[in-house]
């Protein structure tokens, strides 16, 4: 019997982005809330907690973007109960995903400080 390359939380991690993402997509749109996406969504053994990263477009609104996310959870968890064949939800904990801004920031520092050219060696010669 061949093993399993993907575990179960890794299924239902995956499948809850998906699901997740369209529903803060939806929110974003209906709510008036900044512009965010669901970056990851990571789930604990037990399934009891998923922890979804989202980024923000305009990071400087992630703080009141995720305070409202984080109002919206039981709801997201209820609208995930309807269309997820999961004997249970796991309960949704909403965090900013800093790692986008971080790999911006490093860009821009590089692009203002370039490195300069290695001198050749002299065993080249």
């Amino acid at each position: 019997m061949p093993s399993r390359d993907f575990k179960r939380t890794d299924r239902v991690s995956a499948e809850l982005r998906r699901e997740i993402g369209l529903l803060v997509h939806a929110a974003v749109r209906d709510h008036a809330l900044p512009s965010v996406s669901v970056s990851d969504v990571e789930t604990t053994k037990d399934l009891d907690v998923a922890t979804v990263w989202v980024t923000a477009l305009m990071p400087e609104k992630s703080a009141e973007a995720v305070k409202a996310l984080k109002e919206l959870a039981k709801e997201f968890r209820r609208e995930l109960s309807r269309s997820m064949r999961l004997r249970r939800v796991p309960e949704l904990r909403f965090k900013y995903d800093e790692s986008v801004d971080r790999g911006e920031r490093i860009e821009t520092l590089l692009r203002e400080n370039p490195v300069p050219p290695a001198p050749a060696s002299s065993e080249d010669e």
